[in-house]
């Protein structure tokens, strides 16, 4: 028996796909460099962005939270093969709280990107945004610093980056989800 679209169940190939982009997430965290402020530049808001776009809200979800549960009880998933909820309650917790948010915004605006022209942009920005806002207030409550401070060292050497990974992963993204059976 087939499952209409609208079912609430989430079917064997859609878990595939969320299981698979659970290790792409896994595999892209690994690509870190250390910055001097102590906030890295990996790859996780590249692969977040592709789930995102590959799969859409719901499944773009899914995936991030099982990455970031994964790394939680200690699975060496995250950036340099750590694992922990030492890793969610450091200055750099609040990017990976946010991933899941970041996912479901940039995945909604796939789906809605007919909205209104540039709807996908403005939601691929918002939750590029969230990701920064997640962070820089985690980053600043844990170390007591100022918000320029957290944003000199959270976002501004980012910004170059993260415009080449959201292009980068959206351009490849719509190329993947055209070619997925859906």
């Amino acid at each position: 028996m087939s499952e209409s679209k609208s079912s609430k169940k989430i079917s064997m190939r859609e878990m595939c796909y969320v299981g698979l982009f659970t290790a792409v997430i896994v595999i892209m965290a690994q690509i870190s460099i250390p910055l001097p402020l102590g906030v890295p530049m990996t790859m996780q808001t590249f692969a977040i962005t592709l789930a995102a776009v590959v799969l859409g809200a719901k499944l773009s979800t899914y995936s991030s939270l099982i990455y970031i549960l994964l790394g939680a009880i200690g699975v060496p998933v995250l950036a340099n093969f750590s694992g922990g909820l030492d890793k969610f309650v450091g200055p750099t917790g609040g990017f990976l709280i946010s991933f899941p948010l970041m996912a479901f915004i940039i995945g909604y605006g796939v789906e809605h990107k007919d909205m209104f022209k540039g709807a996908f942009v403005v939601f691929l920005i918002l939750g590029t945004v969230a990701n920064y806002v997640v962070g820089v207030v985690m980053f600043c409550l844990l170390t007591k610093s100022t918000v320029m401070v957290g944003i000199t060292a959270c976002v501004l050497p980012f910004i170059p980056t993260a415009i080449i990974k959201a292009v980068l992963a959206s351009y490849i993204g719509f190329i993947i989800r055209k070619r997925l059976p859906r």
